[in-house]
Order: structure tokens, then C-alpha cells, then sequence
């Protein structure tokens, strides 16, 4: 019998591959141990509606990372396209993020950002094992949205434009969600 043949996994065309599918862009933020912390993610999504569950991931190399699992609350500022400097410093790790960011604190003390699309407050759910990242499942406490907003989206590894003429208004659900 012929060993078994492997390929090796190509992680850089499955990321190409991955950027096929849109995404928004937000910046999730906490506060813990008297520490602000927040993070660009496009790892946001939907979980549940009853009860209002949503997730999002980071990675297990973040050096942030125990500090986020500490945390009492989240917030998820969904960012209006208009906020790609947002995004961009978010995105990196540096010290001096929060230098010169106006924020509101919510209700866990997770700062909120001014001029989002949308933001959604949450408390701490569950987490899981997710290969090289974290999941964070946490449950919507409360929310708002500014529907005259477009979002920011990424694609295919840069930002894009969604065009305002897709917006027309969908009964919803929609018969293909079901």
C-alpha cells in the first residue's frame, strides 16, 4: 500500500480566498484592570438573536490578550466608512493608540468611539479554543445604530465602497435566510 500523498496547506491563498467575502470593519473595546484595550477586527458576526449573541475572535499570540479574557464588558463600534484612520491605528500595536481618540465610556466601561455605524454593548458569554485564535461569544446588553451611515467594509485585502443604490429596503428576513 502507497503512503498517503499530503499537501502542504497554502495559508496565503486561503487568506486570497477569504477576502472574496466582504466584511464590516469595527474596532472592539474593553477596559481591564484599569486598562483601555482595543482592537480592528473583521471577525465580528451575528450569533443569535434570542438571546442576543455575538462573537468575535482574537489572536492567541495578541500580547493583550489575558487582559481581554479579564474583561467585565465589551463594545463593538461597527465603523462608518468615513473612519479608515480608525481602523488603521486600531489595527496596529501600539502603545499610544488612545492618544488623541475621543471616546464615551458604556455601561462596562468600554469605550465607546464617536461617529460609528453602529455599536453594540456586551457582557462576557463564553469562550472557546479556535485554533490560533480565541472566540469570544457575548451577549448584546444594549445598542445603536445610525442608519444614514455607510459602513466601512474590507475586501480582498484593502477597503471598499459600498454602492448607496444597493440599499434598497428588503422585507426582511429575507426567503433565502430560510
Amino acid at each position: 500500500m502507497a503512503p498517503e500523498l499530503k499537501t502542504a496547506f497554502d495559508q496565503q491563498a486561503f487568506r486570497q480566498a477569504l477576502g472574496q467575502f466582504p466584511t464590516g470593519v469595527c474596532v472592539v473595546t474593553c477596559t481591564a484592570e484599569f486598562e483601555r484595550l482595543g482592537m480592528t477586527m473583521s471577525s465580528f458576526n451575528c450569533l443569535s438573536l434570542d438571546p442576543p449573541l455575538i462573537l468575535f475572535s482574537i489572536d492567541r499570540k495578541a500580547a493583550s490578550l489575558p487582559l481581554w479574557e479579564k474583561a467585565e464588558g465589551y463594545a463593538v463600534n461597527v465603523l462608518a466608512e468615513n473612519q479608515k484612520e480608525i481602523s488603521n491605528r486600531f489595527a496596529k500595536s501600539l502603545s499610544n493608540k488612545w492618544e488623541g481618540t475621543r471616546f464615551a465610556h458604556g455601561q462596562f466601561g468600554a469605550p465607546l468611539l464617536p461617529g460609528v455605524a453602529a455599536v453594540f454593548e456586551c457582557i462576557p458569554w463564553a469562550k472557546y479554543d479556535g485554533g490560533d485564535h480565541t472566540l469570544f461569544i457575548a451577549e448584546v446588553t444594549s445598542f445603536s445604530s445610525s442608519v444614514d451611515r455607510m459602513p466601512l467594509v474590507f475586501s480582498k485585502g484593502r477597503y471598499a465602497a459600498l454602492q448607496s443604490t444597493e440599499f434598497v429596503a428588503p422585507l426582511w428576513p429575507l426567503d433565502i435566510h430560510y
